[in-house]
């Protein structure tokens, strides 16, 4: 499910900003960017989201400023030399050395921290506390989202029950020519040299009986539909679930298909496998 996030904030000496961003995925996945010094804050991040959202592709982004007249910055000058050195051995050592690249480099120049850790605290639970508002703000969004989907998976699920009702009409009134399809393929059998034994002869009967018979399939596709529609009365985090009934959706589409012999069932048959594949492309989104 798709969302997005935003939490601003700021004290005497930064501007802070989150932005947080997700997009569909089969599992759980994270990607933080974060300032210098502030990488700490990744498994925090992963806690809050988790508890919250159970799959999806996050993006996770802070961005912070410092005032103008506050504590400024500090640069590590034992990084920046080194690589100043490292830049002059490659461009040899009358090279000119571009210092303003060197120094954006990630590491090179950090925010200046100050030295009283309570107040570093206060703001650290700050920037945290913008997090959640972000949070907020795109589980709102997946929720409503989430609605949408909600409606169309059901009007799917409802045009696959009309579909499984339809065929059970159909294959109701097909009784004759399954009578007849049966009996052509009992007097092979009882044509077959050597003739079958008749507990073998009873096994084909009760084989072709079977194979005739598409009511297991239709009863298994309303059972279905009637639990995908009781997952969805439940709410929450329902989307695996769901993915796993669609491959059940699936496989009873097939053997109905493979069993017709009617023409109007095989059609309804592969209108259905079209209805349920459309079903599972929507109950991918859902988390």
């Amino acid at each position: 499910m798709t969302g997005f996030g935003r939490g601003d904030g700021g004290d005497a000496q930064y501007v802070w900003s989150w932005e947080l961003k997700s997009v569909n995925g089969r599992g759980f996945d994270l990607r933080c960017r974060l300032p210098s010094g502030w990488e700490g804050l990744e498994q925090k991040l992963r806690s809050a989201i988790t508890e919250r959202c159970r799959r999806g592709s996050f993006q996770s982004a802070l961005s912070l400023r410092t005032l103008p007249g506050s504590a400024g910055v500090q640069v590590n000058q034992a990084l920046l030399e080194e690589l100043i050195a490292l830049a002059r051995n490659l461009r040899g050592s009358e090279g000119a050395v571009d210092v303003e690249s060197l120094l954006a480099i990630r590491g090179v120049v950090e925010p200046g921290e100050p030295e009283d850790e309570e107040l570093r605290e206060r703001r650290r639970e700050a920037v945290l506390a913008c997090f959640v508002t972000a949070l907020d703000e795109l589980v709102q969004a997946r929720a409503s989202e989430g609605e949408k989907l909600t409606a169309l998976i059901r009007s799917f699920l409802q045009e696959i029950e009309r579909l499984v009702g339809e065929a059970a009409s159909v294959a109701a009134t097909q009784p004759a020519a399954l009578q007849a399809r049966l009996t052509a393929q009992l007097e092979d059998l009882l044509q077959a040299s050597p003739p079958l034994a008749p507990e073998r002869l009873a096994q084909e009967c009760a084989l072709l009986a079977s194979k005739a018979d598409v009511r297991e399939e239709l009863d298994r596709l309303q059972a279905h539909c009637d639990a995908a529609l009781a997952l969805l009365q439940q709410g929450g985090a329902v989307g695996r679930k769901l993915d796993f009934l669609c491959q059940e959706f699936n496989r009873e589409a097939n053997s109905l298909c493979s069993k017709s012999s009617d023409i109007e069932l095989t059609r309804l048959g592969l209108e259905l496998k079209s209805q349920i594949e459309q079903l599972r492309e929507q109950v991918q989104n859902l988390e």
